[in-house]
């Protein structure tokens, strides 16, 4: 009797879950101003620590490359960090400038935005994935006066809004932390002595939001930030009036310059207001 044929084996009857393995960053790049190059987060040996470190030890980086300076403004690192970070090949740069150019009186959207989406189609070009930064309302950390207040903001939603400019031409390759909707982003404890810079916790959360990002572009974050202060420096009341007399009074000198045309201009602008 003849036997039946046996029908052809079917290897699976049901899709089979496709794993894709997470991508490394074997090179971290941060380039900018003050906050990346750590200051606020002060180490325990001297100098500073900051995000960028916490970020290095989140994604397991085995290089981190840091340029950043504190002063710098968007045409400085352009012309000065970016070859740097370029040399080094990152498979993330971090892009965090452009609030030192709105303390300026020759402040410009369009010379910000040319800088910023040459810095960011640059690194692009060499596959490197990019996190930009829209920034928080810094008046309601740093206190000044109404007609000032108002004028600081306004620089800093162009600011933001370069961002957003750049960041919508590759939304899949650049990724925008937003300071501004951090949990806690308005805490005291948040903000260094100055107010300008964050603190140890501060620098915590940035790199905390910097790491989720990464996350969701499919990095690898094996060690995720904590948000518990630990391995900085204690900042103290002497700390505190050391920093007044030796940073807060001579930068206030530096930047008065600069500010004093931003003020009457604001306050020309309030009198046509109220008027």
């Amino acid at each position: 009797m003849a036997q039946p044929l046996l029908a052809p084996t079917r290897v699976r009857d049901i899709a089979t879950p496709c794993v894709v393995p997470s991508r490394v960053v074997r090179t971290l790049v941060t380039l900018g101003d003050s906050t990346p190059a750590g200051v606020g987060d002060p180490a325990r040996g001297g100098g500073w620590r900051g995000f960028p470190v916490l970020l290095r030890d989140a994604t397991g980086a085995s290089k981190l490359v840091n340029p950043s300076r504190p002063g710098a403004r968007m045409n400085d690192v352009r012309t000065g960090q970016l070859p740097v970070g370029l040399a080094a090949e990152p498979d993330v740069a971090i892009l965090f400038v452009g609030m030192n150019d709105t303390l300026r009186s020759d402040f410009d959207p369009a010379a910000l935005q040319a800088d910023c989406a040459a810095m960011v189609s640059a690194l692009r070009a060499v596959s490197t994935h990019v996190l930009l930064i829209r920034y928080h309302d810094h008046t309601r950390v740093f206190g000044l006066p109404a007609p000032l207040r108002r004028a600081l903001l306004k620089r800093i939603d162009a600011l933001n809004a370069v961002t957003d400019a750049v960041a919508d031409t590759d939304r899949a390759g650049i990724g925008v932390l937003d300071v501004d909707a951090l949990p806690g982003s308005y805490d005291r404890t948040s903000w260094a002595v100055d107010r300008l810079h964050p603190s140890e916790l501060g620098h915590r959360m940035l790199a905390a939001g910097l790491a989720a990002l990464l996350a969701d572009a499919g990095f690898a974050v094996p060690s995720p930030v904590g948000l518990r202060c630990a391995g900085g420096r204690e900042i103290t009341a002497v700390h505190r009036a050391a920093w007044l007399v030796a940073r807060g009074v001579p930068w206030l000198a530096r930047r008065s310059r600069d500010l004093v045309p931003v003020i009457a201009q604001a306050m020309v602008s309030e009198w046509g207001r109220t008027r």
